[in-house]
């Protein structure tokens, strides 16, 4: 069980960024909209099922290997991890780092696995 001070942060990083929920990743999939989609899970996790389309970028070297996904500040990028906290997280870095266009996906895999809407 996560200490109560892992939620505050991540309260705080949703407060600062733009999340989207499963169905609209979907159709954004289905649509063909040009965005990058990226599972900063560990490998342990994405062993047990990703998300079509997803480029693996563990959440620990997510800030120092960004440039070798996108250098461009503006491109779309979703980000997802296992329950969507550290996507928060994650997503508030890349938008301290410039990153102007960053979401993360509420409920993560878990909830886009399960079809949870939103």
């Amino acid at each position: 069980m996560p200490l109560p001070e892992f939620k505050q942060l991540v309260d705080e990083a949703r407060s600062q960024i733009s999340e989207i929920g499963p169905n609209d990743l979907r159709r954004m999939q289905q649509s063909g909209e040009d965005f990058t989609l990226l599972d900063v899970r560990e490998r342990d996790e994405q062993a047990k099922g990703i998300i079509p389309g997803a480029v693996s970028l563990p959440r620990g070297i997510l800030e120092v290997n960004i440039d070798k996904i996108t250098t461009d500040k503006d491109r779309k990028l979703v980000l997802y991890c296992g329950g969507g906290g550290r996507s928060a997280l994650a997503a508030l870095n890349l938008k301290k780092m410039g990153f102007r266009n960053v979401f993360s996906l509420a409920g993560g895999y878990r909830d886009w696995r399960e079809g949870d809407t939103y």
